[in-house]
């Protein structure tokens, strides 16, 4: 499979651009005081897609970084993704509002039975859901709380329920650089129609071409973060080997 999109991630946190160690919010690292100025960076790096979360929304159940989210949105030239708190209509209201491409849902999507079908119907292509889970579980609020819900079972009630795009993240793997869980991306690939975004782990071609080799027409890309922060690895490595035959 070939073109595979790689998406760099801004996280932000207290106005600024910060990687945290497996969510945690107490396990956080600053990489930049000025998150546009990051946009704008991985633009010029080549990136066609900025995957946002607000950190400090997801752990308060509400947007709290919209006004940095419009100036990304409005400045740096690239489609935009942004999760975190979007626990309302309203509140996905108003992050599309500042621009941005795509509004990913997570934890209401447990909180209310029937939210998804209704969001589809709603939204369309404008809504995501992010699933995020650990050990094949799906954790919500800021991944503080794991449920008894299986990853795979939400992947596929999203799918019916007309969510075009799943975006899921390996917890366990997320921020550690240890590589990515590409059997269980696999597995929610093969099991639904929707586009899928791999994210957590991912940190070097070797990754990319992990995912690229699981065949997966649907896998349309690849969040990465603290590997771009780190130096570990650059976003044209990655995206060459994403391009590649």
């Amino acid at each position: 499979m070939a073109g595979m999109t790689i998406i760099p991630a801004i996280d932000l946190k207290d106005g600024r651009c910060v990687r945290l160690r497996q969510g945690r919010a107490d396990d956080a690292k600053v990489y930049s005081e000025d998150p546009v100025a990051m946009a704008r960076h991985w633009a010029a790096e080549g990136a066609s897609i900025l995957h946002i979360v607000d950190l400090d929304g997801a752990f308060q159940g509400r947007p709290v970084h919209t006004d940095i989210i419009r100036r990304i949105a409005g400045e740096a030239g690239l489609s935009v993704e942004v999760g975190g708190g979007l626990r309302t209509d309203d509140d996905i209201d108003q992050v599309l509002q500042c621009g941005v491409a795509r509004a990913i849902v997570g934890t209401r999507a447990l909180a209310e039975r029937g939210v998804l079908e209704r969001l589809a119907g709603r939204f369309g292509e404008r809504v995501a859901l992010g699933i995020d889970a650990r050990d094949g579980l799906v954790q919500v609020k800021g991944w503080v709380e794991t449920t008894k819900r299986r990853a795979l079972d939400l992947a596929r009630e999203a799918d019916r329920a007309g969510i075009r795009t799943l975006i899921c993240t390996d917890t366990a793997t997320d921020g550690m650089l240890g590589g990515t869980n590409a059997k269980s991306v696999g597995a929610i690939c093969r099991a639904v129609q929707a586009q899928v975004i791999a994210s957590g782990g991912i940190s070097s071609p070797r990754d990319i071409q992990a995912l690229k080799d699981l065949g997966c027409k649907n896998l349309m890309g690849a969040i990465v973060g603290k590997a771009l922060y780190e130096g570990q690895v650059t976003l044209r490595e990655l995206a060459a080997a994403a391009e590649a035959g």
